[in-house]
This record gives structure tokens, sequence and C-alpha cells, in this order.
């Protein structure tokens, strides 16, 4: 197994095979991330190369393997017909599989269509990772976020269509305090529109050499303290009405870890987050925070 540079993956997918068939992100514009700046060059395995790796650690492997995530950051954006056949030597590899999952970006969804996506549920692909970060167009702007409200939610549309299951991701802090309350409840209107079974919301880092980072030194950009950061958390829970979405805030990222189902358990949550505002829930230490 074969990994080139930094590797990322949700938290969910701490057990998973991670399969990178794709180096890098074809966006990698995002002015808070460093996740693929150690590889600028976008490009696409060679299949055969992956072909071979999966071959290979389906004999090392075989039924230990249940979940597979594809990487790196957007590998939806793969040609339908080699994501086929990669599909196909997944389930000839391991036959215990249950799921396949990968990042995608709205523009990806879109471009692929009704058509495809089907064709890829169809071949075992289960899963879509999807992070808006934010709903408020001003805050999608200065983050340089591939993808508006409206192409968020119409990709979010196409993907359930297809019988894709769909994670959404959101970011805490991302407007910075000038936008904090209204990239939080935008966010969360976001959340509703798009209807995911997974919701989560990560807390943005300003990591030295980003854009962001550059603007922060400027005095253009101020991150939200704990308590903000805890507030922008209870506003977008005030406007989060998915039908049915399990919410994380797992990340190590985050000062305060939360776990429910929307909307059975949004007055606990708002309970436990209006007593952390109030001092009386301890916080996750700096210390055990992290990307």
């Amino acid at each position: 197994m074969t990994h080139v540079g930094k590797v990322y993956r949700p938290p969910s997918e701490a057990h998973s095979y991670l399969l990178q068939a794709t180096i890098g992100c074809s966006w990698n514009r995002c002015t808070y991330c460093d996740m693929y700046r150690d590889k600028p060059v976008f490009r696409v395995r060679p299949l055969v190369e992956t072909l071979r790796e999966i071959e290979e650690s389906g004999r090392r492997y075989g039924a230990r393997v249940d979940k597979v995530f594809v990487m790196d950051g957007d590998a939806l954006v793969l040609p339908t017909e080699h994501w086929l056949e990669l599909l196909g030597a997944l389930r000839a590899a391991f036959p215990g599989l249950r799921r396949v999952s990968c990042y995608a970006m709205a523009g990806n969804v879109i471009e692929k269509g009704p058509a495809d996506l089907a064709r890829l549920r169809a071949a075992g692909l289960q899963l879509l990772y999807m992070g808006p970060e934010s709903g408020d167009p001003a805050t999608l702007k200065r983050i340089a976020k591939e993808g508006t409200f409206e192409e968020h939610v119409e990709a979010a549309v196409l993907a359930r269509a297809a019988g894709l299951e769909l994670s959404a991701i959101f970011l805490l802090g991302a407007g910075g305090v000038e936008r904090s309350e209204a990239h939080a409840r935008a966010s969360g209107r976001l959340a509703t529109a798009m209807d995911p079974r997974w919701l989560s919301a990560l807390t943005l880092t300003v990591v030295p050499g980003t854009p962001i980072a550059r603007l922060e030194e400027r005095g253009r950009f101020v991150l939200p303290d704990v308590p903000g950061l805890l507030q922008e958390l209870r506003w977008f829970l005030d406007e989060a009405h998915p039908t049915a979405a399990t919410f994380r805030t797992n990340h190590a990222s985050n000062y305060l870890p939360l776990a429910g189902e929307l909307p059975r358990d949004h007055e606990r949550l708002c309970g436990v987050l209006d007593a952390a505002l109030q001092g009386r829930v301890p916080l996750r230490p700096e210390w055990r925070r992290g990307l």
C-alpha cells in the first residue's frame, strides 16, 4: 500500500482501507486548507498501478477489509469508467466489502449527472463526503470554496436521487468574527437544504503559510474566540433541520464533542451547548486539538 504525501480521511474512516486513486486536490484553492499543498500538481494515479495495488492488498488483507475510502481530496473527479474499474476490482479483492466512500465537490457531482451517479452507486460507491464549509455567500467567496449554496443543494439532490448517502461538513469560524452569525446561520440553512444522512462541524485552524493566515497577519481576518465558536455552533443548530441526520462534532479540531440525531436530539444538544457557553461543561484542552 503506497501513499504519496500526507494522508487525510474523515474520522469515520479510521478503520478503512485507504486507496489513493488521485494525488492531491483538483481544486486546491481554498484559502484555509493546507491538506494538499505538499502535492500542488493534481494528477490521477495510473489505473493499472491502482488496480495492481488493489490486487496485492486483496491477497494480503482479503476478508479483513470491509470499508474502503478512496483518496485524495475529490476522488469523484475520476472518469466514470475509471471508477467502475476500481469498484469492480475492490469487490473482487475484498469479499466482505460493505462500503466504498470518497470526498466529492459539488461541481464533480453535478458534472457526473444522474445516469453516471446511478451507475457508480450500482457498482458499489455508497457514500460521498461533501464539505461546503459555509452557506454564507460572502464567506464562500472569502475562503475560495468551490461551489455556491445553490450548487451544493443541487449536488445533494442528485446524489440522494442516485441512492448515494451523503455526509455534509461545515467549518466553524470560517467567516471570522465579521461574518460569524451570518456564516453559522446560513450554514445551518444549507444543511437543511442538502438534507444529508450524516452532518458534522469542524473548527477552523489557521495554518501558517495559507492565504487565510496571511489575511490574519494583516488584520483582515479574526478567528472567533472559543465562546464565539460555541455560539456559532448554537446558531448553526438553530437553523439546521435535516429530515434525519446523525450529527457529530467529534473531529479533533473541535472544543466540544457532541453526538446525536437530528431532529430528535436537537433540544438535548442545544442544552449541552448552552451549558458549555455558561462554563458548566468542560471543553477539550488545546493540547488535545488537531487537524
